[in-house]
């Protein structure tokens, strides 16, 4: 077949496949003709689309309404719904963001049929070409039709989610020495806050995939040949491990908060304790010289000529006793 590229705004990749083989780029006009063919399917891929755009992609593959209001307008929770012969299918992506630090998602929504993969991506997302040239190195699997395209994409979304997953372990190491070299403060409390609000929103990605991956792997999904569903079972292990990582990142979070609330109320204590003795000791040269200070002419030793020297050497060694045994209990 003779490459075809169509230039139109939304369109990233429209290629046909046969026997496994990628024969070359073509029109959305050709791709009626080309589903009548026999071993032949079309991966098309789109970027943030326009109505009319989604429209005419709907007459070309003959999809359901209700999937296409929800691929154009995004804003789904992933899933998988039935559609006659067809499946829709709402993937969540993450790409991690150096300069926010931070983690951004997109949604990729995809329409499997028999004869044809329609993926439409919004927002933040990286491109799915190294997903198509993986699965295109691999031709006597890619016969079997577009379902190991959807493994191929599927299995390139969750494997991006491994570096997210990487940098909030990172964050997680920082907190905990931050807390435990006592460095925490009100700033470290609120980002155990946005941390743990982090792996709930990376949580929500991942987890309803498992419950995709395990209806792609049963029976009743027709579209997937028996041949490819173990590799949705490699793609169900990594959500597996990245959905269990995630619980115990959260459960070590509400650990550090609790350990970080403790040692704070410790340090309180601690100073409540450095005050109060501290006040201990300074009560004695305000007992003393406040009684020297009142106006009286019978007071003991007022008028001995060493008297004075002697009642500040005795306060000051009646201070020194309190500091070391206060010390010595640990107070100060």
């Amino acid at each position: 077949m003779t490459p075809a590229k169509e230039e139109c705004a939304g369109i990233v990749i429209c290629a046909a496949y046969a026997d496994g083989r990628r024969t070359g780029d073509i029109k959305l006009d050709d791709i009626p003709q080309l589903l009548r063919r026999d071993g032949a399917f079309v991966w098309l891929g789109l970027y943030e689309p326009d109505e009319a755009l989604m429209q005419r992609v709907q007459q070309c593959f003959d999809l359901h309404d209700l999937a296409v209001e929800d691929a154009h307008k995004a804003h789904q929770r992933p899933k998988m719904e039935a559609y006659g012969d067809s499946l829709f299918i709402v993937l969540r992506t993450a790409r991690w963001d150096d300069s926010a630090e931070t983690a951004a998602y997109g949604e990729t929504h995809v329409f499997l049929g028999h004869n044809y993969l329609v993926s439409v991506r919004h927002g933040a997302s990286q491109t799915y070409r190294p997903a198509r040239l993986a699965s295109e190195r691999q031709p006597q699997l890619l016969a079997h039709g577009p379902s190991f395209a959807l493994y191929a994409l599927m299995d390139f979304v969750v494997d991006n989610y491994f570096p997210v997953l990487s940098a909030y372990e990172d964050r997680l190491d920082e907190l905990e020495a931050d807390i435990f070299s006592g460095g925490a403060d009100r700033d470290s409390t609120e980002e155990i806050y946005r941390l743990k609000r982090e792996l709930v929103t990376l949580r929500r990605a991942s987890l309803p995939l498992v419950d995709v991956c395990s209806d792609l792997m049963s029976l009743r999904v027709a579209l997937v040949p028996d041949s490819i569903r173990p590799y949705f079972r490699d793609v169900l292990d990594h959500l597996k491990r990245i959905n269990d990582t995630l619980d115990t990142m959260r459960e070590m979070l509400a650990t550090v908060l609790q350990v970080s609330l403790a040692l704070a109320s410790v340090r309180q204590n601690e100073v409540t304790k450095a005050l109060a003795g501290w006040a201990a000791i300074l009560a004695v040269p305000t007992v003393v010289f406040g009684l020297y200070g009142m106006n009286f002419d019978k007071m003991p030793e007022l008028h001995w000529h060493y008297g004075y020297p002697a009642i500040v050497v005795a306060t000051f060694l009646v201070c020194v006793w309190l500091y070391l045994r206060l010390k010595r209990t640990g107070w100060l």
